[in-house]
């Protein structure tokens, strides 16, 4: 084996550094060579916008798109739902991880009664859709920054709760005693999911993370990325998608959502189909929504997000 120290890009807050951490242990344990850079991120240090607002899909991933382009890290762990569908030219899935819990939740002071107006805090716009869906009595207020912050940012207002993936708080053991799983909310695409990119001239490293890909986890996030794209959300509309696989049927379960920012309007497909169906499943889920209105619904999130 050539002795190539494979160099692995991350944010560095603690989940992206944990998410880096478990990936060096994987390719450790298969005998190659790391090391670990540390990269700052633009979605890190302007704290005081929305995502949406920045204007970009992807500022997370920005970063360590650009230090690998300048051949600063060989690969980058990401946090699969803030990758953006088309990655950029020169870079290419290496592997994506066996996928983690994929739900919401929501962490709270203990004993919400959701019936009387609450306030919930989310700096996404598909939970906050979803949430208005349901309670449209309540008010959403925006939560930026990372996990941590976001924690701290719950205790020190005065708010009911906050939505987070229970995923990154099962991972960096912040999950609270105080939380409800959201079963009712569909998870953004690829929730829960690991995704590590490189180089695509780059063998050696594209080899090496061949044998951490979990293929049940590739086809599944696969098909929900494929229904964002085609329903060209980006990061900024309020969509949502989980496929489930049933082993003893050889069967996918789609579920996937579109909602208006205010939750209004809510387009939602449902669908059990045969395992064979997978290349084109999240393309003909997503055609079926935009078919059921979801054009017009688009077009109306696209000018709301202009204002």
């Amino acid at each position: 084996m050539a002795e190539k120290t494979i160099r692995i890009g991350t944010r560095d807050s603690e989940l992206a550094l944990w998410q880096a951490h478990t990936v060096e242990k994987k390719l450790n344990d298969l005998g190659y060579k790391t090391s670990i850079v540390a990269v700052k991120s633009q979605g890190d240090i302007i704290l005081d916008k929305p995502l949406y607002e920045l204007g970009i899909t992807g500022i997370f991933t920005k970063t360590l798109d650009i230090a690998m382009i300048n051949g600063d890290i060989d690969i980058a762990v990401h946090s699969m739902k803030d990758v953006p569908t088309a990655l950029p030219k020169g870079i290419v899935q290496g592997a994506v991880l066996e996928r983690a819990n994929v739900l919401d939740i929501l962490v709270h002071k203990g004993n919400p009664d959701f019936t009387n107006p609450s306030t919930i805090a989310t700096g996404s716009l598909r939970r906050q859709a979803q949430w208005f869906n349901k309670y449209p009595n309540h008010t959403v207020v925006d939560l930026r920054g990372n996990v941590n912050t976001r924690m701290q940012k719950l205790k020190d207002n005065n708010w009911d709760g906050a939505v987070f993936a229970a995923a990154g708080l099962e991972r960096i053991n912040l999950k609270p005693e105080n939380f409800i799983n959201l079963d009712w909310m569909i998870p953004a695409p690829a929730q829960g999911a690991m995704l590590v990119v490189a180089m695509e001239n780059d063998n050696y490293t594209l080899d090496a993370l061949s044998q951490l890909n979990d293929i049940e986890t590739e086809i599944c996030t696969y098909i929900e990325r494929q229904f964002l794209r085609t329903l060209e959300g980006g990061c900024t509309a309020p969509i949502g998608a989980l496929v489930t696989y049933n082993e003893d049927e050889d069967t996918l379960h789609f579920q996937g959502v579109l909602l208006s920012i205010d939750g209004k309007q809510k387009l939602e497909i449902d669908k059990t189909v045969d395992i064979s169906e997978w290349k084109k499943l999240g393309f003909n889920s997503a055609q079926e929504i935009l078919n059921n209105g979801g054009t017009e619904l688009m077009q109306q999130i696209k000018e709301s997000l202009k204002k």
